[in-house]
């Protein structure tokens, strides 16, 4: 499965190395473009169903995808699930629910993520979950960094293996070789 979904990827233009800044302010040498992914509906689907087997028996009623990178992944999810979705999105900096999406009290959720790193937007948006009555009881990802334990369990379709360094410490920028780009929407 994961050489299939890295193949996926690579051939998409999704899958980048070099010196990234990431969301959460680390430094990586590979970096994960999802939404080149789902630049092809066929290719997203081919990836998103490697996840939508492995929650073949997982009870859940609702599908919540982060804004940005979850918003098109957990459509897809929904569309091969048959379960429906909505999505979270910053004011402020805050993530929130608006546009009049709700969640039931006891709605038992799956939060779809294009890539979990350090799972901050993830915990984010467990804590509107729980906020609104919601029960997480699972975390989908098209690509997992390596991330720690979430507190949920975690399905994906892929795992990467990419170094992760504080910025102080990036040796990709000791070497000055080249500048870190941020291809994320996270604001710092």
């Amino acid at each position: 499965m994961s050489n299939f979904v890295i193949k996926k990827l690579t051939e998409a233009g999704a899958y980048l190395e070099g010196h990234f800044l990431l969301s959460s302010g680390r430094h990586s040498n590979r970096y994960c473009q999802c939404a080149k992914l789902f630049e092809n509906p066929e290719t997203a689907a081919d990836v998103i169903v490697t996840l939508a087997e492995q929650l073949k028996n997982v009870e859940f009623d609702l599908i919540v995808g982060p804004a940005m990178g979850g918003v098109i992944a957990a459509y897809e999810l929904s569309r091969q699930t048959g379960k429906s979705n909505i999505f979270v999105e910053r004011e402020n900096n805050i993530m929130c629910l608006r546009r009049g999406f709700s969640i039931k009290p006891g709605a038992r959720v799956i939060i779809m993520e294009d890539v979990v790193t350090t799972g901050k937007s993830t915990k984010e948006t467990a804590e509107v979950i729980k906020s609104l009555g919601g029960v997480v009881v699972g975390v989908a990802c098209i690509v997992d960094r390596g991330v720690k334990d979430l507190g949920f369990p975690l399905y994906s379709a892929t795992r990467i293996n990419a170094e992760s360094y504080d910025a102080a410490e990036c040796p990709l920028c000791a070497e000055g070789k080249m500048e870190a780009v941020k291809p994320g929407s996270r604001k710092f």
